[in-house]
């Protein structure tokens, strides 16, 4: 996890520093431009040809343009916004989809079997992100066609585009977040609503910040409820060989040592990958 850590800051400072760098660098043009502009000769002329438009915007870096009394953001300011998004995708993309569970599912079948490194973290890892790609993509999909499409043609503004994008993971969250850590989470947050109605029915109440807790709450139980189901046959193994390793009176001889072989061939023999991962999937539908 250490490795991961450090290789999350490394990409947030380089992202800082790309922000940074095209912050100043469009400010540095703009200047220039806006001083070529009112540039004059000896005599009092312009230098720039009487065609070019001295009206044209010269604000230094972000600015808000109207069109047709609707306030546009400048397309500066629109990539500081799309940089600032790309940053925190790591902790959208792990606090808001399936990643949590499934990782740490990953997790407890490599410790399960014994196997300290095998598979790596990043082999572990980008299993779990192509499989959130694959759980997640009709999400995916209804917020590009209902949010992004339309912000992107005009159709809608920001703040519709960011409600219209937040809708379809509410929907999500929704079906994965036990009622219990709803209501625990509502409790301390002091919000009220009645507790015997259905979950559809309260939705509106529940705001996307206890929402969001809640949901990895219910993560996190329903992961480990999977990994210690997961670790159930290979403690038997376990358990089998120390017996035998007793009764043969090599106590001196580890029994992960036996047991480690006995393991991989039993995940092995029952397709142990096509198992966790087809039940894995199959429980967020």
């Amino acid at each position: 996890m250490s490795r991961l850590k450090k290789s999350y800051c490394i990409v947030s400072v380089v992202f800082a520093v790309i922000v940074l760098t095209l912050t100043f660098s469009h400010l540095y043009s703009q200047r220039v431009y806006a001083s070529a502009m009112n540039a004059q000769d000896s005599n009092g002329v312009d230098i720039i040809a009487p065609s070019v438009d001295k009206t044209t915007d010269q604000n230094n870096g972000i600015s808000i343009t109207v069109n047709n009394d609707e306030g546009n953001l400048s397309g500066t300011l629109r990539i500081l916004l799309v940089l600032t998004v790309i940053a925190l995708a790591p902790s959208i993309l792990i606090m808001l989809t399936s990643f949590t569970r499934i990782v740490i599912v990953l997790h407890f079948v490599r410790a399960a079997i014994g196997t300290q490194t095998v598979p790596p973290n990043q082999v572990i890892v980008g299993l779990a992100l192509f499989l959130t790609l694959f759980i997640m993509n009709p999400v995916f999909s209804q917020i590009n066609e209902e949010a992004i499409k339309p912000l992107d043609a005009g159709e809608i503004t920001q703040e519709e585009a960011f409600e219209a994008g937040m809708d379809p993971i509410r929907e999500f969250m929704f079906g994965q977040a036990k009622r219990k850590d709803i209501d625990l989470l509502c409790d301390i947050a002091g919000i009220t609503y009645d507790g015997n109605a259905d979950i559809e029915e309260i939705k509106a109440d529940i705001p996307t910040t206890v929402l969001i807790p809640a949901f990895i709450l219910s993560e996190l139980r329903m992961a480990f409820i999977i990994g210690f189901v997961i670790y159930i046959p290979f403690i038997v193994i376990d358990m089998v060989v120390s017996s035998i390793l007793m009764s043969m009176g090599m106590m001196m001889l580890p029994p992960t040592t036996i047991s480690l072989p006995f393991k991989i061939l039993l995940f092995i023999l029952a397709d142990g990958w096509d198992l966790v991962v087809g039940n894995l999937i199959k429980t967020f539908y």
